[in-house]
Parts: C-alpha cells; structure tokens; sequence
C-alpha cells in the first residue's frame, strides 16, 4: 500500500504516521475509548481468541472478495464506518474525500449525523453506495426532515444507532476538554438550525467535560424506545439497519418482532459502555437468529484481511472498519482511503486462499474451520471431523 509514495505494509502501520499530524485534542477524541477502555481492548484482543484450521490442496487459482449488501454486489464486504468530523483529520476534504476514496473503490459508505461536511456535498461526489447514520433527536421534526431528505438524495439505507442514549464517559475527552475548532461545524445539524457549539464559550469551555459531549447530550432523545421503528418505517421506504446490537434478545425482537432489514452487531468502538461485550463473541451468538433473514454487519477493532475473514465465518455478510480509514484519510485523502480499501481486499483474498475458500460462500460454510483457542476446543474440533 503506498501513500504518498511512503509504503505501508498494512493499515496499522498508518497510526504512526497519521497522529502527529492531528492536533492532540482532537486525537484524544478519535482514538480513545470510554472509562478504562476495556471494551476497546477487546474488540482487537478478540480476534486472538479464534484460530484457523486451513484446508490444503484445493484450487485457489481464482479467489474472489465480491460479496452482495443489501441486494447490491461489491468487490469487498467492507463498508466505511460512520465517523464524526471527519475533517478533523483532514480539513480541506473531510467527509467528501472519504466518500470520493470508498467511490473509487465502489465501498459502501456511512455517513455520519455529526459530519463536518454537508449531506448534499457528500452526495455530489457521485458515490451512489452511500447510507445515512441517523441519531434520532428530541426533536422529531428535525429527525423527519433529515431522513426524509437523506431519502431524496438517493441515499441507500437508514442506520439508526441505538447505543447512544447517553454518552459513554469518554475520559480522554474531558482532560482535554475537547471543542470541535472555530473553523469548523457540524454541517449536517446546521443545516437544520442547530448550533453545535463550535464556538467555545467561557462557560462551557471552564466544564471538566467535552463540548462535543454536552452538545450531543442536549440534542439526542434519551427516551427512544422500540417504537422508533414503526415511526421510521411510516415516513421513509429506505432499508431501516439498527447500529448497536449486542444481545441475543435484542437481536430476536428486531428481526421478528420489528422485521428491520438488518442489525449492525456494535459497541460503539468500545466508546459507549466499557465493560459490554466485544463484538465477535456477540456475533457467534446473534448470527443464527440472523441467517437468511436480515443483513448481519459487525464492527470493532477490524484491522487486517484475517479479522474479517473470522467475521464472515462466523456468520457476517459485511464489516465495518472506522478509524483506519481515518489515518489513511490524513494521509493520502480520496486517494489514500481507496488505497487502504485496495489494500485490505489484498489481505482479505490472500486470507481466503491460505484458507482454502474461494469465494465469500466458502466462507460462510467455513465456520468449522475456525475454534477458539485452547486444547479441548481444538480436541473435540477434530472428534467433530474437522
């Protein structure tokens, strides 16, 4: 992967690079998890907790990452995470450059409600893959106007985040008092009459708490229930995906109870409740009520071909990958983010081959390659026939 003609060997080589790049505060923000972050820590530690049983002598002369979402074939089953402000990395771009990078490679994208770029500027880059994340806010007439034209532009489905009632205590955001800077916004509130606060005040600016945390607690409805769904589904015919499932029974209301189009297996990143599940051990649970019913997508501490190879055999048709994609958007803008998608479809195709799958399908019935580590897993594997 070269970026800015400095070669990369894989996405989390870009780290280095990318953070003195990005002023302290903001990276406190982008980086951090809530509490003692232990919930960041496992969404990666999670992925050694799964090993691979490869199959030899099959033909991987021709290997293939396309995959279908949502009734549409892409040539990866990674989708662009939604992420706030992103021109906080890069402020020229920000969000229209993520969008030009996931179009170059044709990537799904999520877009944020607490973008730094317009929803309209956003879609003029002529990315057609694009999906809206949705914060419902206490005022639901905003929260209809907002889907509603989200709907218009050609958007391609609704991800309603449903694990953010509060704020998770976001402690790296507090000591640094992080502001979203003067000569920025959140373009996509402000085009509804919101202020974000982007202009610190002396108040708020004294508080042992971030501004972007204050704004997002006075404007997102802390009272949402299950019924948020029949409401979404009477104003928009856009495919309704919940970001923020971990529970089994959460899983089963929202596929048979509320028949949404899909669930988004998430912990925010480890930024919302520390302590709650990492992502792959709710994923081996949720995927049987899933299957062959709605879209499955997961997120959380994705980094490498190999982490989302296990995804997709435990039951994923997509995962997302977030702050990556972020360093790589510092970096190298449109063209470094269409560079870090290229470069981690390499990792995912050299995965499957290594593991003897040819095709995404493969994948999905490879779920008795994989165990979890230890000596009995792997004993009663190969009882199973393995």
């Amino acid at each position: 992967m070269k970026i800015n003609d400095t070669e990369y060997c894989n996405l989390e080589d870009l780290e280095k690079d990318a953070y003195p790049l990005i002023e302290r505060s903001a990276l406190g923000y982008l980086c951090s998890g809530s509490e003692n972050e232990a919930t960041l820590r496992w969404n990666r530690t999670q992925f050694e907790q799964y090993m691979f049983i490869p199959r030899v002598l099959v033909d991987v002369s021709s290997v293939t990452t396309e995959c279908t979402i949502l009734g549409t074939r892409y040539p990866s089953p990674v989708i662009i995470a939604p992420m706030a402000m992103q021109k906080l990395v890069h402020p020229s771009g920000g969000e229209v450059d993520m969008s030009k990078g996931a179009q170059q490679f044709r990537a799904p994208m999520i877009l944020s409600t607490m973008s730094t770029s317009r929803m309209e500027d956003v879609v003029m880059t002529g990315n057609d893959h694009l999906y809206f994340q949705l914060y419902c806010l206490k005022d639901r007439s905003i929260t209809e106007r907002m889907v509603h034209d989200a709907e218009s532009m050609g958007f391609q489905g609704l991800v309603v985040t449903v694990d953010a009632a509060r704020l998770g205590k976001r402690e790296a955001d507090e000591r640094q008092t992080f502001t979203l800077p003067d000569s920025l916004s959140l373009e996509i509130l402000k085009t509804y009459g919101i202020t974000d606060g982007s202009q610190s005040s002396s108040h708020h600016s004294q508080q042992l708490q971030s501004k972007f945390g204050s704004t997002f607690s006075s404007l997102i409805d802390d009272s949402l229930t299950w019924e948020i769904i029949p409401w979404l589904r009477s104003i928009t015919s856009m495919p309704i995906i919940l970001k923020g499932i971990l529970s089994r029974a959460d899983a089963i209301k929202a596929v048979h109870h509320y028949k949404v189009d899909g669930i988004i297996v998430s912990n925010h990143g480890g930024r919302q409740l520390d302590y709650a599940v990492p992502t792959l051990t709710s994923l081996r649970e949720i995927a049987p009520i899933a299957k062959n019913k709605v879209a499955l997508w997961v997120d959380g501490g994705i980094r490498r071909g190999t982490d989302v190879v296990k995804c997709l055999c435990l039951g994923a048709d997509a995962v997302l990958v977030g702050r990556p994609f972020l360093w790589a958007l510092c970096l190298g803008g449109d063209k470094g983010v269409c560079e870090a998608l290229t470069s981690l479809q390499q990792d995912i195709e050299r995965t499957m081959a290594l593991l003897g799958c040819c095709t995404i399908q493969d994948l999905y019935a490879c779920r008795r390659g994989l165990f979890r580590r230890g000596l009995s897993q792997y004993l009663a594997h190969q009882k199973m026939g393995g």
